[in-house]
Formats: structure tokens, sequence, C-alpha cells
């Protein structure tokens, strides 16, 4: 493990960042409405641009007739996400960076604001949140997201994305940057106001832990990398979801995008995604019951969305074929 902590490691992910370097850099993210997506909420998150183009010079057609000179329109609804982020990183440290799984999670989140109020004035959660990406975006319409992650570095970095993209906010919401070790505990400790000052800024209070509990959405991106933390993540998952039953009154979502990564493995003798297999273990996909007939059921239910079902919106990345976005419930079946 040591080893690995060691290693530096770079995301596909450097929207206009400079060769040879390593960060910190500020790209900025162009969100654009897909062509074949005509929104019916949220058109004020586009910003209308029309461009026309006359052609200057005259001409005649075959019959000697004047051609009159055409105006041609095309409206261009985008707007752009600042977000600074790192070239690269040592591996505890790859929230820093921006990862393509990110930008798939934000391309769904999109989605859903432009074309249902499905998150429209909810409570959410983002685990792992990095950079603060997809957070950020669904805060326009959000009333309450919480941005968690773990280490001063990440946090400070995802709150200064917070602060550079106050004007995508909506008025009404509110985004707070907390601190989430999913090794510990939850609920987290929160603050007593005897903390030092970096603690403070990122520590929980009593009044957003009863907020939480009222969450609907949880998101995660490229969390799936480590054993460890995959396990942790789960256990975390257990306690933060409630069961699925008449007494709750919101039935949490975990919206998870992941991208499989592919290693040599000397047991299987094969290149194989072991992380993805480990995760997969915590899960039983909708239908598969009789799989686990004589066996104890995971204690999550999972959907794999396919990704043609939503366009890009998010423009300067490629999606690849490794990329997953599972929707994660509480199994009511968990024994």
């Amino acid at each position: 493990m040591d080893g690995e902590d060691s290693s530096e490691v770079m995301s596909e992910v450097h929207v206009g960042c400079p060769p040879h370097s390593s960060g910190p850099h500020i790209s900025r993210f162009t969100i654009s409405l897909p062509p074949e997506v005509e929104p019916s909420r949220y058109n004020e998150l586009f910003e209308a641009e029309a461009a026309a183009s006359v052609r200057e010079v005259l001409t005649l057609d075959d019959d000697g007739d004047l051609v009159l000179p055409r105006r041609s329109k095309q409206s261009t609804r985008c707007f752009n996400v600042t977000i600074q982020h790192n070239i690269t990183s040592l591996i505890p440290s790859v929230g820093l960076q921006v990862w393509k799984a990110e930008l798939v999670l934000a391309d769904f989140v999109m989605h859903k604001m432009c074309t249902s109020s499905d998150f429209n004035g909810i409570i959410s959660l983002e685990l792992g949140a990095g950079t603060g990406l997809a957070g950020i975006l669904l805060s326009r319409v959000a009333w309450t997201v919480f941005l968690t992650d773990h280490g001063n570095y990440i946090l400070d970095n995802c709150a200064k994305n917070v602060q550079l993209n106050s004007g995508v906010f909506s008025h009404q919401g509110s985004v707070h940057v907390r601190d989430l070790n999913w090794m510990n505990p939850w609920p987290p400790i929160f603050s007593l106001g005897n903390s030092s000052a970096s603690q403070e800024r990122y520590s929980w209070n009593s009044s957003e832990l009863k907020e939480v509990q009222r969450a609907s959405v949880l998101l995660a991106a490229d969390v799936i990398y480590s054993d460890d933390l995959t396990d942790a993540l789960f256990h975390t998952l257990k306690r933060l979801m409630p069961l699925g039953s008449k007494k709750v009154l919101v039935n949490m979502v975990l919206y998870l995008a992941l991208e499989k990564r592919y290693n040599f493995s000397l047991n299987d003798l094969d290149v194989v995604a072991n992380g993805y297999s480990h995760f997969r273990s915590y899960i039983m996909e909708e239908g598969e019951h009789r799989r686990f007939e004589r066996e104890s059921f995971p204690a999550f239910v999972g959907k794999c969305i396919d990704l043609n079902e939503f366009p890009q919106y998010v423009r300067e990345y490629d999606r690849g074929n490794d990329v997953e976005l599972w929707q994660i419930k509480r199994s009511e079946n968990e024994s």
C-alpha cells in the first residue's frame, strides 16, 4: 500500500492545461445543451447566443434575378463551470483531479435537471466529491448540497471551486463543503467550537446532520479504485441510507459513476478489473433474486444505467467504453 500511495497518477481530463505542468490549474468546462434535447425546464441555465452571418456578395440566379442575402441564425445555449484541479497527484490526493466518471455523472445530472423536476428542491450529498463539479451543477436546482471528501488540500480546493462558481447556484439554495472520512463511523462528530480553524471550517453542525437525514439523492464518481475504500464506502452507505419502508419519509438513491481499470493479475493470469469485481460483490442487480436464493442477500440493489439514455452536456471529453453509471438503493430483502 505504501508503494501505491507514493505513485503519481494523471487523469485523462486536463482541459487547456499547459504541457509538462503538474497543477494546480484552472479549466473552464463548457456545459452546452445538446441539439437533440429541448428542455422543458431551467432554460435559464443556458444563455442564448444568436450568431447571424450574412453573405456579403450580391449574386444573380440563372434568370438574372437578384439573389437576396440570407441570414442564418444559430442559437448556442451554454455556460461555463470553472474548476481548479491538479494535472497529476499522488493516489491519496486523486480528489484534486477531474476524472472521466465525474464528467459522465455531470452529464446525467444536467440531463435530469433539463428534462425533469426530479432534482428540484432536493437535499443532496456528494461522496468523495473531489473538485465538486457534479454537486456544483446540481446546486443550481437543489435546496442544499453537501460536498464531502477527506483531507484539507482536497477540501480547500473544493471550497475554492464553490467560490469560483457562486454564480451558478440557485439563489435560495446552499452549498457546504464538509469533511467525511469513510473510515470513521457515521454520523461524523460535529463541531463543538474547540477545533482548529481549518478543522472548524469543514466540520458539521447538528442541524446539518439532521438535514442530511432528509437527503434523497447521493452522488459519487470515481471512488471505486481501492478495495479498502470500497469496503469503507459501503459501510458508510449502510448507516447513511435507511432501509426502504413505509416508516421512512425519504428513500435515498445513490448515483455512482465509475471507470473500470484493468490490470494484469498473477492470480487470474489475465487482465482483470479487480476493483470493479469487488464493487459488484456488494450489489444485486434488479431481477437477480434467483441468483441469491440460497445465499444471504446483498445490502444493496442496483441498476446499470445505459449511457445512451442521456447525451453529452460537457464538451471537453470522450466517454469511451469503460465508464458505468449505477443507480443504487438499499435492498428490501437484505439479510
